[in-house]
């Protein structure tokens, strides 16, 4: 009985230790990458030329897990403030590169996509903070990398609104009287190009635009329907407020330097200017709806730009010289900003039902008015 009781004791103390064997065996084990992710480049400057070059290329090693089976690895792209706090990475844009696959290559125009979708503005200058996910059966990360990028605005082509009316260009003294000068990626300098003026209103025969002098010169400049002197253009009259298709008359005269609202009806021959400042007013903004905010120009992107704490319980608004004459408003539908206010369409704006803009989150922003292209006028507000 007592040989008995011994072997009963020992078959236990057996599946115990049997038991603690399978336990260890079934226990994950840590899994890391066995190197750095890296980039063939650390900082990227894109620009439309660059759409089917391969701008930048990421590696990273495998990662070896306990069975053999296939990884599954992902490229995390994130802004740097949304990679820390109480959920980092959160909003990481996931990029699914494939099972086994270590390496992922971008051209120009994927990789532009790529940052203003993690949050970097077109037409802006940002930093980009890049991970890898391995994941098989328990996720692993590589040490984050970051990466400089200044994006370009993909190309939106829109017909003109009175489409069958020409472009009229703005050759003048600021860039050289060269009505074919090819746009180049800044404004305001001497090889700025001419601007096309485009209709952005129903009212027939109405074109226009912005301007930007830069200080000295003689401030003239001249309309003209084609990017030559071989065909109409547009001086002055002698008569304030009136043009003349004469080409030998003079170019029209501004006050100074400043960015100017111009507009010009070739039917009428009326055309008008106004000096502008821009500034951002609204609930949304720390000031309210009492007091706008001034914007700061920047010459280089024909755009007005602004950083300040933003609140997405209220709204805002781009508007001219401390007023409501001119300022802008958006279409829900297309997403597009019309003038809600400008006295060259009447007093009215170019399109009705028009809503505030609105943040997505509160927090910090870099809010930006895009005015170099008349038929597509547009803003970004990046989250720092």
């Amino acid at each position: 009985m007592k040989k008995l009781i011994n072997f009963t004791l020992i078959a236990i103390a057996s599946l115990a230790v049997a038991c603690h064997k399978d336990a260890a065996l079934t226990k994950l084990q840590p899994v890391a990458f066995t190197g750095p992710l890296t980039s063939t480049t650390t900082s990227v400057d894109i620009t439309p030329a660059d759409t089917a070059s391969t701008v930048i290329t990421f590696n990273w090693p495998a990662v070896v897990y306990p069975y053999k089976a296939h990884v599954t690895y992902t490229l995390q792209v994130d802004l740097p403030t949304d990679t820390v706090g109480a959920t980092p990475w959160s909003n990481a844009v996931n990029v699914t590169v494939g099972s086994d696959v270590l390496t992922k290559a971008y051209k120009g125009s994927d990789f532009n996509a790529l940052a203003i979708q993690a949050g970097i503005g077109a037409n802006d200058t940002g930093k980009l903070v890049i991970r890898v996910q391995a994941y098989q059966d328990r996720n692993a990360y590589s040490k984050p990398i970051t990466i400089s990028v200044i994006t370009y605005k993909p190309a939106v082509i829109v017909p003109p609104f009175n489409a069958g009316y020409p472009i009229l260009y703005l050759p003048g003294d600021y860039q050289g009287w060269l009505p074919n000068a090819i746009v180049p990626s800044s404004f305001g300098t001497a090889a700025a190009p001419t601007v096309g003026v485009y209709p952005i209103s129903a009212a027939p025969n109405i074109y226009e635009g912005y301007i930007y002098e830069p200080a000295g010169g003689t401030y003239q400049f001249k309309f003209t329907n084609a990017p030559d002197w071989n065909h109409i253009n547009y001086g002055d009259s002698g008569t304030p407020g009136l043009l003349t298709t004469d080409g030998n008359a003079a170019g029209m005269t501004l006050p100074g330097p400043g960015l100017y609202e111009v507009s010009a009806n070739p039917v009428t021959l009326a055309w008008t200017y106004t000096l502008t400042t821009w500034a951002i007013i609204g609930d949304a903004t720390p000031n309210g709806w009492n007091t706008e905010t001034e914007m700061t120009f920047v010459p280089s992107k024909m755009a007005y730009t602004i950083k300040l704490n933003m609140v997405t319980a209220g709204s805002f608004k781009f508007r001219a010289n401390n007023a409501w004459n001119i300022d802008f408003g958006i279409d829900p539908a297309t997403n597009r900003i019309f003038y809600a206010d400008n006295p060259i369409f009447g007093g009215g704006g170019s399109k009705s039902g028009l809503n505030n803009m609105t943040v997505p989150a509160n927090g910090t922003y870099v809010i930006t008015l895009y005015l170099g292209d008349p038929n597509d006028y547009y803003y970004t507000a990046v989250k720092q």
